[in-house]
């Protein structure tokens, strides 16, 4: 096995673990995690590594992905009380990975999610109760975000006056792309995207009146769904709730005492790497194209300590 650190012994950056079907995210590690006589499982792996602008940086982030997977699997525990769908959440426990030796399971203790295997949704399920990202970019553009019309007026991270739903393609490269849901219903039918429109923002509300009885606003979010498969590795009709759940790199958490409309937010989540690197490009220093460049420690440490911050709020 070769377990590449990158900061410190607790850091990892990338896994090479003796297991088949090996994929590579920009954050995650995927292995088949399958056992005799079982239905297909998936074993999901946070590492440290931090992307940005679509281009995974060479410096990681020491424990973030322990931090992320800790928030995910809190709010699967959370989704799962409101009774609105399944999810692929098998374990956390390496032990219940087979072909594993004891260094390989300890080297990723507290970052593995095990997990039921699926045919994925290509729909990114997006709730947004702010205008913020693209979300803003479209309404500066066309007055409306994802076909849905907004009144005039509004402002940067203003809250609007519903939350919407405002779905996305999957990109396998580049950046996802806004579309609205006609669209969406052409890709994956128009029963299915009704349905989970519903789960998806009745989650949503749920997660942002949790967020916001802890001091922080949920201004958007998103989510992925698939057909849960049997045991011959064929889709079923089930359709579960997969991937991550409400974490800072899928959602934006700003703080309620800090919120101010007409500006960029302060955020829980990667926006600090992203405001650094666009100094770096704005001094021509870098071109937004691989290879990324390297992070100072002050970045590195100032965007630890906001995901461990969004943790220890949300659930602390």
């Amino acid at each position: 096995m070769d377990i590449c650190n990158t900061v410190d012994p607790e850091t990892l950056y990338r896994t090479d673990l003796p297991l088949p079907d090996r994929r590579e995210g920009k954050v995650r590690d995927l292995y088949s995690a399958s056992a005799p006589g079982a239905p297909p499982r998936v074993l999901i792996i946070a590492t440290d590594r931090i992307s940005a602008f679509d281009v995974i940086l060479p410096t990681a982030i020491p424990g973030k992905g322990r931090v992320l997977t800790e928030i995910s699997v809190k709010w699967f525990e959370f989704v799962r009380t409101l009774g609105l769908i399944g999810d692929h959440l098998l374990s956390t426990d390496p032990a219940d990975v087979p072909g594993l030796d004891d260094e390989a399971r300890r080297s990723i203790e507290g970052r593995a999610m095990i997990g039921r295997l699926a045919r994925v949704i290509p729909v990114e399920f997006v709730a947004r109760g702010y205008l913020a990202g693209s979300g803003w970019a479209d309404y500066e553009r066309t007055g409306s975000v994802c076909g849905v019309k907004l009144p005039a007026g509004l402002r940067r991270s203003d809250r609007l006056p519903e939350p919407i739903f405002a779905p996305a393609t999957k990109a396998t490269t580049g950046h996802d792309e806004n579309i609205d849901f006609d669209r969406a219903a052409e890709i994956a039918g128009g029963a299915v995207m009704e349905r989970l429109r519903t789960v998806t923002m009745a989650i949503y509300n749920a997660a942002a009146s949790r967020a916001e009885s802890r001091g922080l606003i949920l201004a958007d979010t998103k989510f992925e769904f698939g057909y849960a498969l049997d045991d011959a590795g064929r889709p079923t009709e089930e359709l579960i709730l997969i991937d991550e759940v409400l974490t800072p790199d899928s959602s934006r958490f700003w703080p309620v005492d800090r919120y101010e409309p007409g500006r960029e937010q302060d955020s829980f989540d990667k926006q600090f790497v992203r405001n650094h690197l666009l100094e770096l490009v704005e001094a021509g220093r870098w071109d937004k194209t691989p290879p990324g460049p390297e992070l100072p420690d002050e970045i590195v440490a100032s965007t630890l300590a906001r995901y461990v911050e969004a943790r220890d709020r949300l659930f602390g």
